[in-house]
């Protein structure tokens, strides 16, 4: 893995950066100028940048803008003192990842790092070449139906809906009708809306114009621009906020959208395939998704199965993920018992084939034989999974953990909507629906709960009397 790129001219926090990345295992360089780091550029790039955002030359903003320009995938990371936050705001609209306020927490500092390096292996994912990501693997009736599905559609632009839980592989077979379809010989771009801020969402799939906000110092393409002619994989469609959905519909209707802050119409030629786990006719009856929408999406409808619908093919994708790590890392592959590839085949695999190909890669490092035997699952695996901590965050962290194990990506979004969720129909049912007395005992406006009961699509019933 390339290295995370540390730049600031105060040589204490290069420090500090160096031994918490050196603890974690996490390569690093540094350097104590922007003309520094862009001098290396040349020789090639950082996985993540992280930068001061005031230093001597030129500035940490200046050094985003330069490095965005040739490596648009990389996560840039800006540091800036309380000061600063306007212009680390700036720097966020303007496409830098994340802003990190000093003085900062290290263990913060490190585990906002991780998330960057995680973030950048998925965009750089999105951007290979199609012919670089491998079939989809599987031999079980339910798979040949999706096989012959890609099949039917090879000659098709439609717009098709794959409907999965989560873990299954829902962009392989977004590829796979790409890499099989009239637009193959154009780019395929992926987003995942759930994992992208709101605020930053719009100008990530429409593109803003110079001057559209504070710190858009330049015109930038948004994900349909640089699909033109291709495929654009639309993943986790159904958290999308209502306002998006809304400019999202447009596109689909009549081919054509703006750019933030634009007059000038651009037309979309586009393939949109999307992508959930979620029950969107469900979200549809709640009022959180618009119905006109979900019937524009549901063109053709793909469901992907869960891998406990396939047992049969555990064995041939344990081979495949066992195969994968072991090159990797550069060891010979292990190879499994008889008596454990029974037992996966029994296993219920919640997180499905993602919470496979980390049992794989998990085996690869830790197993200590060739030949991997029942003792040499992970307890979690085996089925002794430890209980879950007393209190109401114990059990918070147990589902963190329990999610985590299953390959789970993305949580920040989800959870933070269930509990956001659960705390407004519980104040609002013990205020008998009234909002502004659910408000006050939730400490939050009357406006505020309004906008959280229709972004969230807290049922009407929850609100009688309000």
């Amino acid at each position: 893995m390339k290295p995370v790129w540390i730049v600031d001219d105060d040589r204490s926090i290069r420090w500090v950066l160096e031994k918490a990345l050196g603890r974690e295992g996490i390569a690093f360089e540094s350097f104590a100028s922007a003309q520094e780091a862009l001098g290396a550029l040349r020789e090639g790039a950082p996985q993540v940048l992280v930068s001061d955002i005031r230093m001597p030359g030129d500035s940490g903003i200046e050094l985003l803008r330069l490095v965005k320009q040739q490596f648009p995938a990389i996560p840039v990371i800006i540091m800036t003192a309380y000061s600063d936050l306007d212009s680390a705001v700036s720097a966020f609209h303007g496409g830098a990842y994340e802003y990190l306020p000093k003085p900062f927490d290290v263990d913060r500092a490190v585990e906002l790092i991780r998330r960057a390096l995680e973030e950048g292996q998925r965009e750089a994912a999105a951007h290979e070449p199609a012919g670089a990501t491998p079939e989809i693997l599987g031999q079980a009736p339910a798979m040949q139906d999706v096989f012959r599905a890609i099949g039917r559609l090879s000659q098709s632009s439609a717009t098709v809906l794959v409907t999965a839980e989560s873990g299954t592989g829902k962009e392989l077979v977004a590829r796979a009708l790409h890499r099989h379809g009239p637009r193959a010989a154009k780019p395929f771009v992926a987003i995942n809306t759930a994992a992208m801020p709101r605020e930053l969402l719009e100008s990530e799939l429409f593109g803003h114009e110079r001057g559209a906000f504070t710190g858009a110092q330049q015109l930038r393409r948004g994900r349909f621009e640089q699909a033109e002619g291709g495929t654009l994989f639309l993943d986790e469609i159904g958290d999308m906020p209502a306002e998006l959905q809304t400019r999202l519909l447009r596109v689909l209707s009549d081919g054509t959208y703006y750019r933030v802050g634009g007059h000038q119409p651009l037309r979309a030629d586009v393939r949109v395939i999307a992508a959930t786990h979620q029950d969107l006719e469900q979200r549809v009856r709640e009022g959180s998704f618009r119905e006109d929408l979900f019937h524009r999406l549901n063109v053709i409808r793909l469901r992907l199965p869960p891998l406990r619908e396939r047992p049969e093919d555990i064995a041939l994708l344990t081979r495949h993920f066992l195969a994968r790590s072991a090159k990797d890392l550069g060891v010979e592959p292990k190879r499994l018992s008889g008596e454990v590839l029974a037992h996966l085949a029994q296993f219920p695999f919640p997180g499905n084939v993602r919470q496979l190909e980390n049992l794989c890669h998990w085996l690869t490092v830790m197993a200590p034989g060739q030949i991997v035997g029942l003792a040499d699952l992970p307890p979690e695996i085996r089925g002794e999974a430890a209980p879950a901590p007393a209190g109401w965050i114990g059990s918070l962290e147990h589902e963190v953990e329990r999610r985590l194990a299953q390959g789970a990506s993305g949580m920040m979004q989800e959870l933070t909507k269930q509990f956001e969720r659960a705390l407004i129909r519980k104040a609002l049912a013990h205020a008998g629906g009234r909002r502004v007395e659910a408000a006050s005992l939730l400490g939050m406006g009357r406006n505020t709960i309004a906008r959280k009961i229709q972004e969230l699509g807290i049922d009407a019933r929850d609100e009688e009397g309000a």
